[in-house]
């Protein structure tokens, strides 16, 4: 039997030594075909001597699983003859693992996109704005939330219409159930792109300041939005300096080992590679800052 969607049940065999994590998004390579998968929920984890189901949100090299997947665009499977693909690295294109599809998920075929009569460019036309998400991503102390605060109060005194997802703020409720691991930080990413999406869509302009430590997630995030929607800025502030500002005491915390899986002690941070705009806040101030984030935005504008 033949089945054409984009969601299927599939088993997995994982090979690299970076965990496979539930919500991030791969490469599927079958044959010729290659297209983004995302892993929607790891079912469970095999154990390897015993065969038992055990919980887990990820996968470690040699580990064997069962997951849900949701495919950029639909795709067919015969599940005698074709049902076999390899997990790809999307910016490395390093082979992962492999995938066998088992069946596909009922929900995939009895849900579609219902069209409606106001859209994006009619309620960006209401606002007469350009609606964007301007991403700032850097570590913890950069300075993401001080400036993201101080250019939405600049663009709201423009009459732009805005709104701010700060990281902190966020996890106090929609994102509360969600801790510091690997695998809950890119969930967290992953809810906080959707959310800034629908906010788009509304004809917002929207500014999300999240540490966002993988590159994998940020790419995840942008490829959500239009080209000129989207806007990456790394608020490119030295660990040390971090430290030394250490407004919460968190660092302090970390290095004494009261704090763990914190960024840039012992969780990874991963520099953007094309940051659309990149801010030096040991040379210039926060007003500064925003000043060219607003001019890298508006080329046109000249100022107060």
């Amino acid at each position: 039997m033949s089945f054409t969607v984009d969601q299927y049940q599939i088993k997995i065999i994982w090979q690299s030594l970076r965990p496979l994590v539930a919500g991030r998004t791969y490469l599927l390579r079958r044959g010729d075909q290659e297209l983004l998968v995302s892993v929607t929920a790891l079912k469970y984890r095999q154990d390897q001597k015993t065969g038992e189901h055990l919980s887990a949100k990820k996968l470690n090299a040699g580990e064997s699983g069962i997951a849900n997947i949701s495919t950029a665009q639909p795709i067919s499977v015969d599940e005698d003859t074709n049902a076999d693909f390899d997990f790809v690295d999307l910016q490395t294109s390093e082979f992962l693992g492999k995938g066998h599809i088992e069946f596909p998920l009922y929900r995939a075929t009895n849900i579609r996109w219902q069209s409606l009569t106001v859209n994006k460019t009619a309620r960006a036309g209401a606002k007469q704005q350009q609606p964007r998400c301007i991403w700032f991503t850097g570590l913890s102390g950069s300075g993401k939330s001080t400036i993201a605060n101080l250019l939405e109060k600049k663009l709201f005194e423009q009459g732009r219409h805005t709104y701010l997802l700060d990281g902190d703020n966020l996890r106090h409720g929609l994102n509360r159930d969600l801790g510091f691991t690997e695998a809950d930080r890119v969930e967290n990413i992953r809810r906080v792109a959707e959310v800034a999406k629908l906010m788009v869509d509304a004809g917002l302009i929207v500014l999300a300041s999240f540490i966002s430590p993988f590159q994998a997630e940020r790419q995840m995030a942008r490829r959500l939005f239009a080209d000129s929607e989207f806007v990456e800025i790394f608020v490119d502030t030295p660990l040390s300096e971090c430290e030394k500002r250490d407004v919460k005491g968190l660092y302090a915390k970390a290095r004494r080992g009261e704090l763990k899986n914190f960024t840039g002690i012992d969780s990874v941070y991963e520099r953007p590679e094309c940051p659309d705009l990149v801010l030096d806040t040991c040379s210039y101030s926060v007003e500064e800052c925003v000043e060219q984030i607003i001019h890298y935005l508006f080329p046109a504008y000249s100022g107060e």
